[in-house]
């Protein structure tokens, strides 16, 4: 049942994705604020039908915790669902993502509406260099929360934690708040994974990092806040794949590390 449901999902995501990207089409004359409500749209809509067909709900805690302004939001990267969920929660988000994805048709070309901001990961310093100097305008003229995800791609829940260094150096040059945020997505919609799950996908808005630290206080806090709530999360969420009878992806560790 859960292969079926799986499948008919991905029909319904792909297809509501190339719907609203027609819809898209049409807004690419105006200003980014119209495609932007389209994005919300696409999200809001894909949630919903992950809810109906696979019975996947979610919860968002601590949205309270969101400054006003630029900022920095730091996400645990485990699924595809964080990528467009997130959306939701934030005013006018600016994503940091691999330049391939805008070199799409249609979906490419909306990301380059939207001012998002690639980033080449063979040039490494040049290429941070350059996303350093589109996210201080983005963030200090625009007033946009930036999104990035530290460990730089999805790792499978529960796995051992990669941070990279790129959120240290944007901490540290943009002078603005770091919000961590920490969830258990990778369960319902693992990473190379064509199963999805029923249950309750949770993210965890904490208290933002004031600006400020050192660099290796920085890092070292974010990777404890980030992964001591993703593997409270995770624990949770195996509780209720278990109480639903529904068995874990192979690939999780049953006994997660709390924190770094």
């Amino acid at each position: 049942m859960l292969l079926i449901r799986s499948l008919l999902f991905n029909v319904a995501f792909y297809l509501n994705l190339s719907f609203w990207l027609l819809a898209a089409m049409v807004t690419m004359v105006l200003p980014a604020r119209f495609l932007l409500k389209i994005a919300l749209c696409w999200a809001q809509t894909s949630l919903w039908w992950m809810r109906v067909i696979v019975g996947t709900r979610y919860e968002i805690r601590g949205v309270e915790n969101i400054p006003p302004g630029g900022i920095i939001m730091a996400a645990k990267h485990q699924s595809t669902w964080e990528t467009f969920a997130l959306i939701t929660v934030f005013r006018n988000p600016v994503y940091i993502l691999k330049r391939e994805l805008t070199w799409l048709p249609f979906f490419g070309w909306c990301l380059l509406k939207l001012r998002m901001i690639p980033v080449d990961r063979g040039a490494r310093s040049r290429a941070l260099q350059a996303v350093t100097r589109r996210a201080k305008i983005e963030l200090g003229q625009n007033g946009r929360q930036l999104m990035i995800f530290p460990e730089g791609t999805r790792r499978p829940a529960g796995a051992e934690p990669a941070y990279k260094y790129g959120v240290t150096h944007l901490y540290t040059e943009l002078g603005v708040p770091c919000v961590p945020v920490a969830l258990n997505a990778g369960l319902f919609w693992p990473r190379r994974s064509l199963i999805k799950r029923p249950g309750t996908v949770r993210v965890e808005i904490m208290p933002a990092i004031p600006p400020g630290m050192n660099k290796a206080a920085f890092h070292a806090v974010l990777q404890e806040q980030i992964e001591t709530a993703s593997n409270r999360l995770l624990a949770d969420g195996l509780a209720e794949l278990e109480r639903l009878g529904v068995p874990a992806p192979v690939s999780i560790r049953q006994e997660p590390q709390a924190g770094a």
